[in-house]
């Protein structure tokens, strides 16, 4: 029975992001509590790149949208940056900066009529600068793959299996690498994306009160604040 609305999966990915974000604060990545919580902490990613998916499909206002991810992509850069590394400048956005470019991916893909090889191109670019954000380069090219095969169900979820396999495979490698096998079993976690969405996902919106297209926005910086402040001036 698919009893999971678009509201309900997206606290599903917020509280999957907030499980792994502690865990990256305070407990240990090769232990077994650690690898559990990162774990579930994968759902976060494709779940999202899902999302932006569906709000491009929906969204009466795509300029709005765009200013709306680019605009909290800045204000979270700074609460990134001290969750990451305790100081106030990183080189590095969190996951809203990769969600603005694949938004831009998608209107560009959908909008333009430039050759295909130029679009080829710009997506090449973007995945490029998606390593300055977080989940870079899968939350830029599953979205596109799922507009893409919009009318083939089958081709969205092989693009997906296609994508996180490669990207399993390139962010365990180093673990196996130095000898630390165990530390990439996490990553297996993304894989529990699918059943959710095709066994559980209803595609209804759920609720549309404000307070659910705003709590992520806002939750996303506070929380990587409190996590910096609570592991910098408590434990």
């Amino acid at each position: 029975m698919k009893v999971i609305n678009r509201n309900a999966l997206k606290y599903i990915a917020i509280v999957a992001m907030l499980i792994d974000h502690i865990a990256w604060a305070f407990v240990p990545t090769g232990s077994v509590l650690g690898q559990v919580m990162h774990f579930f902490g994968r759902l976060t990613g494709p779940t999202m790149a899902y999302m932006l998916y569906e709000g491009y499909i929906h969204t009466k206002n795509v300029k709005k949208y765009a200013i709306r991810l680019g605009v909290f992509a800045l204000l979270s850069w700074i609460p990134y940056s001290l969750f990451e590394t305790g100081a106030w400048y990183y080189p590095q956005f969190g996951v809203i900066f990769t969600l603005f470019l694949s938004l831009l991916v998608l209107c560009m893909w959908d909008k333009t009529n430039l050759p295909k090889a130029v679009k080829v191109i710009l997506v090449v670019i973007a995945c490029i600068l998606s390593v300055l954000g977080d989940w870079p380069i899968f939350d830029i090219l599953w979205p596109l793959f799922l507009f893409i095969y919009r009318d083939n169900y089958k081709k969205q979820w092989l693009s997906f299996y296609i994508i996180i396999i490669v990207e399993v495979v390139v962010i365990g490698l180093p673990s196996f690498i130095i000898g630390k096998p165990l530390t990439a079993i996490c990553h297996l976690g993304a894989f529990m994306v699918p059943p959710i969405l095709m066994y559980l996902y209803n595609g209804e919106p759920g609720s549309r009160n404000a307070f659910h297209k705003w709590f992520f926005y806002v939750f996303y910086p506070l929380h990587l604040l409190i996590i910096w402040a609570l592991k910098t001036y408590v434990f």
